[in-house]
């Protein structure tokens, strides 16, 4: 099956490149736009309804642009926001969910860390997963302040390691074995956090999942890119310097009004 329209994602601002990544690097020949609505940053802290309004407003931009399906780069977004999109629109969506699960059948402490924002955390979709697993403690901490540092470019910053250390300490205390990254923002901290955590505490986020989803989507009901000279875009409502440092200045950033 062919299909050579891109491949559509947005977040909620940059944090979402880290799905584009791993999506992009299994699927090199499909073309794909993202779009950062960083003007908008963080999603974690609004209302569901307002968090509804910009996936539509988001979604409503990447169908403009021909987007065969739609990658919902973002955690907040999508366990706020993906069933009212799906019941919407024709087009198929792929979601994020924080990665319980493999967490879950793994652990030997029966402990396990979630970080991920407000708007997670506090979802229905989110609770009803917790709910599947009541023989494991799952610790949950809200990262607030973290999506605003990533999105200054500050991810390295004496600030978020504090913010990061008062986090993650109480998660160590408590003994877990396992953290899940809740945000898409937050693959980018990796560095900084395990030079917190003790080695034998494994990390997880949802970004291979992700992309093998998109895989099997595109396989089996979208049709795969065919054509020659795939394009990568990636549009902005702010200044495009963080995005542009984030992927290494080797794509342009285009800035729009969305």
């Amino acid at each position: 099956m062919t299909n050579n329209n891109p491949i559509g994602l947005f977040d909620s601002g940059i944090g979402g490149t880290s799905i584009w990544t791993k999506i992009h690097h299994l699927l090199p020949n499909e073309s794909t736009i993202y779009l950062a609505d960083s003007k908008n940053a963080p999603y974690g802290q609004k209302s569901k309804e307002e968090i509804i309004e910009l996936s539509i407003k988001n979604t409503e931009y990447l169908l403009n642009h021909n987007s065969k399906l739609i990658v919902v780069a973002c955690n907040t977004a999508t366990t706020n926001a993906i069933k009212e999109l799906r019941a919407k629109y024709d087009v198929p969506f792929i979601g994020i969910e924080p990665a319980l699960k493999p967490a879950v059948n793994n652990t030997k402490t029966q402990v396990i860390g979630i970080l991920a924002t407000k708007g997670t955390l506090n979802s229905e979709l989110f609770n009803k997963a917790v709910e599947l697993y009541q023989d494991t403690t799952i610790i949950e901490q809200i990262g607030y302040g973290l999506v605003h540092l990533i999105e200054n470019g500050d991810m390295n910053s004496p600030e978020m390691f504090e913010l990061l250390k008062s986090y993650l300490h109480p998660m160590i205390e408590a003994n877990i074995d396992y953290l899940v990254l809740g945000c898409s923002h937050y693959p980018y901290l990796i560095p900084q956090i395990k030079k917190i955590l003790p080695s034998h505490i494994k990390i997880i986020d949802s970004g291979e999942a992700v992309a093998r989803q998109t895989q099997n989507i595109l396989n089996n009901r979208v049709g795969f890119n065919t054509a020659e000279n795939p394009f990568t875009e990636f549009h902005t409502n702010t200044s495009p310097s963080v995005l542009s440092e984030i992927l290494n200045n080797e794509y342009p950033i285009q800035q729009k009004d969305f």
